[in-house]
């Protein structure tokens, strides 16, 4: 599986309900929850052919056919992200980022969801999140603020020999440089992110991840 895959797959299995394997293929599956990277089949290199068999069993499982690859596939683009290396970037000094409690977890959810585009998501977020969480080492909230109100929210997670920030939001883009900066704080200063198509940030070592409902495997919205 290509590296970029794996990276995905092991920051965000701990919040998975479900894995299921076949053939150099692993998908995940979290029912009740919209994070696409939670419901999504991650595609080995040259695995096509595997996709009728990953669309039936997440069918099976109530679940949209949805898959991560590398490569583009034929059917509905649904979002992508940039994977690499993020190098802390000079901020405005405006935005103020801390970290928050795990009993903050509804505010933090709110934020997340909102920035996402589907605030009415926030309670299922909070919920599933919260449990994951109790007594997990390696992992913390992030939350940003401009004039008290919260406009952006991460969830670090420890990795290799620094952090990793692959589910995070914004409700301004000025947040998200003194987001992933104090990410890479708690990390020794580097940091493994992804950034969405929309962000005007960059990562070094950037690869490309493409979330895809194959073509002739259609299925309701996850969100």
């Amino acid at each position: 599986m290509p590296p970029e895959l794996t990276e995905l797959l092991e920051y965000f299995e701990p919040f998975s309900m479900l894995r299921r394997d076949l053939r150099g293929a692993a998908t995940l599956l979290t029912p009740g929850v919209n994070v696409l990277a939670l419901n999504a089949a991650y595609l080995p290199a040259g695995g096509e052919a595997l996709l009728p068999l990953l669309g039936a069993w997440q069918r099976e499982h109530g679940t949209p056919p949805l898959v991560a690859s590398v490569t583009a596939l034929p059917g509905e683009d649904v979002g992508g992200v940039r994977v690499g290396t993020y190098v802390p970037q000079p901020e405005p000094g405006v935005i103020v980022v801390e970290q928050v409690s795990r009993l903050g977890v509804a505010a933090w959810a709110g934020v997340l969801a909102e920035a996402h585009g589907t605030p009415a998501w926030a309670g299922a977020l909070a919920s599933h999140f919260g449990t994951r969480l109790e007594g997990m080492r390696g992992a913390a909230l992030l939350m940003a603020y401009a004039g008290g109100e919260a406009i952006g929210a991460l969830l670090w997670r420890s990795a290799g020999q620094g952090g990793a920030a692959h589910l995070w939001g914004t409700l301004d883009p000025a947040a998200d440089a003194p987001l992933l900066n104090m990410a890479a704080e708690l990390g020794g200063g580097r940091l493994r992110a992804s950034l969405p198509d929309t962000s005007p940030l960059t990562v070094t070592d950037e690869a490309v991840v493409v979330f895809t409902r194959p073509a002739g495997q259609a299925g309701p919205a996850l969100d």
